[in-house]
């Protein structure tokens, strides 16, 4: 199986929105970064009654467009995949403007209890304030005038990710959990490699061939894509596991070898990444660490 074919090139059409699809309208956030790709995609889907899919950041311009382009229709639905500080903030405000009700998942929360003396290096990512009005679970329906969301839930990227369908076609919003131009961060506790994996291997079952995801561009033959994804992810287990029984002790160590061709900005989540992968590989059983898996621990393997 051969890795991702990731689609890096992507013009966002910054302070527009764009007409992506037939009754569906994308507004990408000025929130530019080596995380947040070329920003954030807040989706407007249906015509004179929508649903704002990911409201999107505290951005005073964003939101401006966002209402402008709101209009003259109804804001009916307001969805959120998942509770990052770069998707669900502004979903209080836009309901505030137009008393539409907020569905989720639930509010934030990490995928596992805190260790004795570990902190979450991805705190301040979280929306801790957001409250959604009703809180959806898997396959839930979630109907407006002309277009029905089934409900996905994807724990993994965050414990409470969810990606939405649209019946009836061959269309989804993927939120973070499967984007075109990069994989994913699965940190532990904010996230959970194994509930990451396992969301894979759900979307690998489904039908849908189109997704939008909640940065870059549109993803075509998404099943084809998150079965190379999910392959990767195997590799990147077995590199890590390799890498320590070739005597690596720490994260950082790990990282220098299999994350070598990779932006040195972005080793620090190079290191969570392998974080998550650890973790798995502990709760696989196939590796021993003294005491709970932490990022300044160090690994053994178990022998299998």
């Amino acid at each position: 199986m051969a890795s991702p074919s990731f689609r890096t090139k992507f013009d966002p059409e910054h302070g527009k929105a764009v007409n992506i699809a037939d009754g569906i309208q994308r507004i990408t956030a000025p929130n530019e970064s080596a995380f947040t790709y070329r920003g954030t995609n807040t989706y407007i889907l249906g015509e004179d009654k929508v649903a704002v899919i990911d409201p999107g950041p505290v951005i005073d311009s964003h939101f401006d467009l966002l209402l402008e382009t709101l209009k003259g229709r109804t804001v009916s639905h307001i969805i959120v995949t998942h509770t990052h500080m770069d998707h669900s903030p502004l979903a209080a405000p836009l309901k505030e403007k137009t008393g539409a009700p907020i569905f989720a998942e639930g509010p934030h929360r990490n995928s596992r209890d805190l260790h004795l003396g570990e902190i979450n290096s991805l705190d301040a990512a979280a929306d801790k304030d957001f409250k959604a009005d009703v809180i959806v679970k898997n396959g839930d329906m979630i109907e407006g005038k002309d277009w029905t969301l089934e409900t996905i839930l994807t724990p993994g990227h965050t414990q409470n990710h969810a990606c939405f369908a649209i019946k009836n076609t061959d269309m989804l919003f993927s939120g973070d959990h499967v984007m075109s131009w990069a994989t994913s961060i699965v940190a532990p506790p904010d996230g959970s490699m194994q509930d990451y994996m396992n969301s894979l291997s759900v979307m690998m079952a489904r039908k849908e061939t189109i997704y939008f995801p909640g940065h870059g561009g549109r993803l075509e033959k998404a099943p084809e894509f998150v079965r190379a994804l999910r392959a990767h992810r195997k590799m990147r287990e077995t590199a890590v596991l390799s890498r320590i029984r070739a005597g690596d002790k720490t994260i950082p160590d790990i990282v220098k070898v299999i994350y070598k061709e990779t932006d040195p900005r972005l080793h620090g989540a190079a290191g969570l990444s392998v974080f998550a992968h650890i973790e798995d590989l502990v709760i696989q059983g196939r590796v021993m660490c003294d005491g709970p898996p932490a990022l300044n621990s160090e690994y053994t393997p178990t022998s299998e």
